[in-house]
Order: structure tokens, then sequence, then C-alpha cells
């Protein structure tokens, strides 16, 4: 068992930045890909960026790449997402995941641990 825990969401402007973080707790380490995934109200929750259980290989949804980086440190378990030059469209509930299996997380459905979720709200 996995328990992921989001922070750092809030409100900023457009063109702004923010950083969330993902501690995880329970059976960690190294043992998962992990990932970031977003919904907006009233839309399906979608990928946004993963991390290899090693953190040498990363994947972007294509909305993000350029703007967007994601890191892991094993030894504290935790896991973040730089969001920079965010846009009205970034905003929305982000999700941090963990993938047993070990590949680069790009669907919802692979992943197998849901943190709570925190709230990223981008003005113009």
């Amino acid at each position: 068992q996995v328990q992921l825990v989001e922070s750092g969401g809030g409100l900023v402007q457009a063109g702004g930045s923010l950083r969330l973080s993902c501690a995880a707790s329970g059976r960690t380490g190294s043992t998962y890909a992990m990932g970031w995934f977003r919904q907006a109200p009233g839309k399906e929750r979608k990928f946004v960026a993963s991390i290899s259980k090693t953190g040498v290989a990363t994947y972007f949804a294509d909305s993000v790449k350029g703007r967007f980086s994601i890191s892991r440190d094993n030894a504290k378990n935790t896991v973040s997402l730089q969001m920079n030059n965010l846009k009205p469209e970034d905003t929305a509930v982000y999700y941090c995941a963990a993938g047993s299996t070990g590949r680069l997380l790009r669907q919802s459905s692979e992943a197998d641990y849901w943190g709570q979720g925190t709230q990223v709200t981008v003005s113009s």
C-alpha cells in the first residue's frame, strides 16, 4: 500500500509558476513509477507528466511540454511538478499517482494509487 499526499496548489496569475509536491508513505522508495494527472470541472482526468522509478526517464503531455518539469527524490519519497508559464487552461485539480508496473504512466488506468488532489487555479 502507498499513501500519497499532494501540496503546493493555489491561485496564480497567467504566466506565473507553482510547484506541486507529492509525499509518499508506506511501501515506497524507487518501487513505483510516479506521475501527475489533472481534472478540470466536468471533464475527465488527463495525464500531465510521469517519471520513471529511477528518475532517469520522463514523459509529458503535449499541452505542458516546455513549461512543466517533473522530478523525484527517492531518499525523501517525494515527487515534484514544477509548473511555469501557467495558463488559464491549466486550471484543474492535480493528482499524484503511483504505478506498480514501473513503466512510465501515460493513462489514469495505469495508476494503482492516487492522492486526494490539490487545486490549481490560473487567473487570466
